[in-house]
Protein backbone atom coordinates (compact mmCIF):
# COMPACT_ATOMS: atom_id res chain seq x y z
CA UNK A 1 0.00 0.00 0.00
CA UNK A 2 1.41 3.40 -0.95
CA UNK A 3 1.51 6.29 1.46
CA UNK A 4 -0.47 9.21 0.05
CA UNK A 5 1.43 12.49 0.48
CA UNK A 6 -0.78 14.96 -1.37
CA UNK A 7 -4.24 16.08 -0.22
CA UNK A 8 -4.76 13.43 2.43
CA UNK A 9 -8.42 12.79 3.12
CA UNK A 10 -7.98 13.36 6.86
CA UNK A 11 -7.08 17.02 6.18
CA UNK A 12 -9.92 17.72 3.75
CA UNK A 13 -12.09 19.65 6.21
CA UNK A 14 -9.08 21.73 7.33
CA UNK A 15 -8.24 22.64 3.74
CA UNK A 16 -11.86 23.61 3.09
CA UNK A 17 -11.98 25.74 6.25
CA UNK A 18 -8.75 27.51 5.31
CA UNK A 19 -10.11 28.31 1.84
CA UNK A 20 -13.38 29.61 3.30
CA UNK A 21 -11.66 31.81 5.88
CA UNK A 22 -8.77 33.08 3.78
CA UNK A 23 -7.34 36.44 4.86
CA UNK A 24 -7.52 39.36 2.42
CA UNK A 25 -3.89 39.05 1.19
CA UNK A 26 -4.48 35.40 0.21
CA UNK A 27 -7.67 36.33 -1.66
CA UNK A 28 -5.85 39.09 -3.54
CA UNK A 29 -2.97 36.82 -4.52
CA UNK A 30 -5.33 34.02 -5.53
CA UNK A 31 -7.13 36.38 -7.92
CA UNK A 32 -3.75 37.10 -9.57
CA UNK A 33 -2.48 33.53 -9.92
CA UNK A 34 -5.59 31.41 -10.53
CA UNK A 35 -6.62 30.17 -13.97
CA UNK A 36 -3.05 29.88 -15.28
CA UNK A 37 -2.50 33.64 -15.30
CA UNK A 38 1.23 33.05 -14.70
CA UNK A 39 1.46 30.26 -17.26
CA UNK A 40 1.28 27.51 -14.62
CA UNK A 41 -1.57 26.12 -12.56
CA UNK A 42 -1.65 26.85 -8.84
CA UNK A 43 -3.79 25.09 -6.27
CA UNK A 44 -5.02 26.81 -3.15
CA UNK A 45 -4.71 25.29 0.35
CA UNK A 46 -3.06 22.17 -1.00
CA UNK A 47 -2.09 19.33 1.32
CA UNK A 48 1.52 18.15 1.21
CA UNK A 49 2.24 15.53 3.84
CA UNK A 50 0.96 16.76 7.19
CA UNK A 51 1.13 20.37 6.02
CA UNK A 52 -1.23 22.61 4.04
CA UNK A 53 0.43 25.02 1.63
CA UNK A 54 -1.28 28.33 0.87
CA UNK A 55 -0.57 27.94 -2.86
CA UNK A 56 1.14 25.11 -4.75
CA UNK A 57 2.07 24.56 -8.38
CA UNK A 58 2.81 20.87 -8.96
CA UNK A 59 4.05 21.67 -12.47
CA UNK A 60 7.03 23.69 -11.19
CA UNK A 61 7.09 22.32 -7.61
CA UNK A 62 6.65 25.74 -6.02
CA UNK A 63 4.89 26.61 -2.77
CA UNK A 64 3.94 30.22 -2.03
CA UNK A 65 3.24 31.04 1.61
CA UNK A 66 1.88 34.34 2.88
CA UNK A 67 2.83 35.13 6.46
CA UNK A 68 0.01 36.03 8.77
CA UNK A 69 -0.10 36.69 12.50
CA UNK A 70 0.28 32.98 13.27
CA UNK A 71 3.78 32.94 11.84
CA UNK A 72 5.01 35.32 14.54
CA UNK A 73 4.00 33.26 17.57
CA UNK A 74 6.45 31.34 19.77
CA UNK A 75 7.69 28.20 18.07
CA UNK A 76 6.38 29.09 14.64
CA UNK A 77 9.82 29.79 13.16
CA UNK A 78 11.02 26.33 14.18
CA UNK A 79 7.83 24.80 12.77
CA UNK A 80 8.35 26.67 9.48
CA UNK A 81 11.97 25.49 9.30
CA UNK A 82 10.94 21.84 9.74
CA UNK A 83 8.13 22.30 7.22
CA UNK A 84 10.51 23.87 4.68
CA UNK A 85 12.99 21.01 5.12
CA UNK A 86 10.20 18.53 4.41
CA UNK A 87 9.14 20.45 1.29
CA UNK A 88 12.75 20.65 0.09
CA UNK A 89 13.13 16.88 0.60
CA UNK A 90 10.37 16.49 -2.00
CA UNK A 91 12.12 18.88 -4.40
CA UNK A 92 9.68 21.71 -3.68
CA UNK A 93 10.84 25.34 -3.50
CA UNK A 94 9.12 27.50 -0.88
CA UNK A 95 8.66 31.26 -1.23
CA UNK A 96 7.44 33.16 1.82
CA UNK A 97 6.01 36.67 1.84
Amino acid sequence: MTNKIYNQTCKKSLRKELRSNAPAPEKILWNKIKTNQLGVKFRRQYGIGRYVADFYSPQIKLVIELYGDGHYQDGSQEYDTIRDQFMHSLGIVVLRF
